[in-house]
């Protein structure tokens, strides 16, 4: 069947008038959309939520997300998105992640953003996999009949009347919302530290020398294969002035240290054994790439060390949630985090700041946790390709780390980057790549040894 049972029946009790537009069989709603060709500004889409008094529907345009502040001012009701699986449960007659937004055909109260209404023509999900459904604006209007109308959207596309939601505007909301994890008292000393311009090597080897498991992970990484060195090292502070350097080994540590705030399984693809083979390849990466680019290597380093944080993050706030995300990654390695993440956090837009994405939620984090802005912006914008603006290279050198890793099956997902193109944003050309891609090769197995060590 081409249109869900129940929507089929609405409309046609309704008389409501619609086209369907076929498309290749996709595994969710973002990929139906890229699929059909159409501009995604002409699709709608549900959003579904729930309190005590049962589920309401909100329908706005594809790009958005709603304020939920502006639907309990509208609504008087503190409303909580639907898990997917919620959603899923609901509209039996739908494929998973599938559901139209057209909530009389489900008896589903409905909540509009007012830009909806105003829509000439809308494309929409028809409840299934492979086909969509194209309204005009009169039958949209009809088919949303009884409906509350209302400014609902907090994020989409910046217009003259409305400005995309801002980094600090998510994080206000993020704090509201969840309880978020403070920085691991041994890590805030280690940022204070490398705060301190007059901080000797012997302040931060002291400083690690309290934490005995923290201090074996650095000397492992020390007498790595990595650096070579050919001589005994027998302390920390010998690691510090001998093999690594001061902002080397602060950095190492603070990404340690820092991994403590949360509590995420080892397991899987997205669990803490990937995430430290993942961060350790893209930091070596970076720090390869930013020789290259005559940026600062230590901090380039830092930023691929703690550019997916948000991941963490995610799976520490959001356990039940986090381990169907898992499962969705390894059942379809080729689907974006991005729309993995939209899936199931409210089948798009849904769990408020969530839909942003790990990489925002880690920005989010890093700013809060007062890390450097280049840190910030890489963990922040390492998912939003074609970024443009404030430390831009180190977002560049995560996503090439990023792009050429994924070419090894390294890493949270494997859709195809563009390498050449973000190589040539760096000014490096095919034989510079050629050259940092050997170097991962060389290093791999000093590499895979040391993420051991780190997530055990």
């Amino acid at each position: 069947m081409a249109v869900a049972a129940r929507l089929e029946h609405f409309l046609a009790r309704k008389g409501i008038s619609y086209t369907e537009q076929p498309v290749d069989q996709v595994i969710n709603l973002d990929a139906a959309v890229i699929a059909s060709g159409h501009s995604q500004d002409q699709f709608i889409r549900a959003t579904l939520l729930i309190d005590i008094n049962g589920v309401v529907m909100a329908v706005h345009g594809f790009n958005s997300s709603l304020d939920m502040d502006a639907v309990q001012q509208l609504t008087g009701r503190r409303l909580q998105p639907l898990t997917a699986r919620q959603s899923n449960r609901l509209f039996a007659d739908c494929d998973p992640g599938f559901q139209p937004p057209i909530g009389g055909a489900y008896d589903i109260p409905v909540l509009v953003d007012e830009d909806v209404l105003s829509y000439p023509r809308a494309l929409m999900t028809s409840g299934n996999d492979h086909t969509l459904i194209e309204m005009d604006g009169r039958a949209l209007r009809l088919a949303l009949a009884g409906s509350r109308g209302g400014h609902l959207v907090i994020r989409g596309q910046a217009t003259a009347e409305r400005d995309a939601l801002t980094l600090e505007e998510v994080a206000d909301k993020l704090q509201k919302l969840y309880r978020l994890p403070p920085m691991p008292a041994l890590a805030l000393k280690i940022l204070k530290l490398t705060a301190n311009t007059e901080a000797t090597a012997r302040e931060l080897a002291e400083l690690i020398e309290f934490d005995p498991s923290l201090t074996a992970q650095i000397m492992r990484y020390a007498r790595s294969a990595l650096f070579n060195y050919p001589g005994q090292i027998n302390s920390v502070q010998e690691a510090v002035t001998r093999v690594l350097g001061f902002d080397r080994v602060a950095h190492i540590a603070l990404g340690i240290a820092s991994v403590r705030a949360f509590d995420v399984p080892r397991e899987g693809m997205l669990g803490m054994d990937k995430f430290w083979r993942h961060s350790l390849y893209c930091a070596f990466l970076c720090q390869r790439i930013a020789s290259q680019c005559n940026e600062d290597k230590s901090l380039a380093y830092l930023c691929g060390l703690l550019h997916n944080f948000g991941l963490l993050l995610v799976g520490h706030l959001f356990p039940s949630e986090f381990e169907e995300l898992n499962t969705l990654r390894e059942a379809n390695p080729e689907v974006s985090m991005h729309s993995l993440e939209q899936q199931v956090f409210g089948a798009g837009s849904g769990q408020d700041v969530l839909a942003v994405g790990h990489g925002a939620i880690g920005g989010i984090l890093h700013k809060l946790w007062q890390l450097p802005d280049p840190v910030i912006k890489a963990a922040g914008m390492h998912q939003q390709s074609g970024y443009h603006g404030e430390h831009e290279n180190y977002v560049l050198m995560v996503q090439l780390a990023n792009g050429l890793l994924k070419e090894r099956g390294i890493g949270d997902e494997f859709n195809p980057d563009d390498v050449p193109a973000l190589a040539g944003a760096l000014g490096l050309g095919e034989d510079a790549v050629a050259a940092i891609g050997a170097n991962i090769d060389e290093m791999a197995g000093e590499l895979d040894a040391l993420a051991v060590s780190l997530s055990t």
